[in-house]
């Protein structure tokens, strides 16, 4: 298991996307948060097919932060069922990932 993931939300509005990822860096979630330019989303909900602009969030993290992430984003988080999916960052600078876990430590 990798020790840093990379975490990716969307939401409907540039500012929710920035509220959700202050929220999540000022609570030490993440170490960063980087919101996209929007995006078309085409998906099926609720037996529809459904087309939106949204904005995507990406979170840097600590696995150990993961828990705590994904609960402070499912409260923060305005959808029913917020897309919020880990992936696991197998390589990256040892400086950068020093800082995402001192960035993210809880003390």
């Amino acid at each position: 298991m990798t020790d840093f993931l990379t975490v990716l939300t969307t939401t409907d509005a540039r500012e929710k996307a920035e509220a959700l990822a202050r929220g999540a860096v000022a609570a030490r979630l993440a170490a960063c948060a980087q919101v996209s330019a929007p995006i078309t989303s085409v998906y099926r909900w609720q037996g529809a097919v459904e087309e939106s602009t949204e904005w995507q969030v990406l979170f840097k993290t600590t696995t150990a932060r993961y828990a705590e992430l994904e609960a402070h984003l499912k409260a923060a988080h305005d959808y029913d069922e917020p897309e919020i999916i880990a992936m696991p960052v197998t390589h990256g600078s040892g400086g950068y990932l020093g800082w995402v876990a001192g960035e993210t430590s809880a003390g």
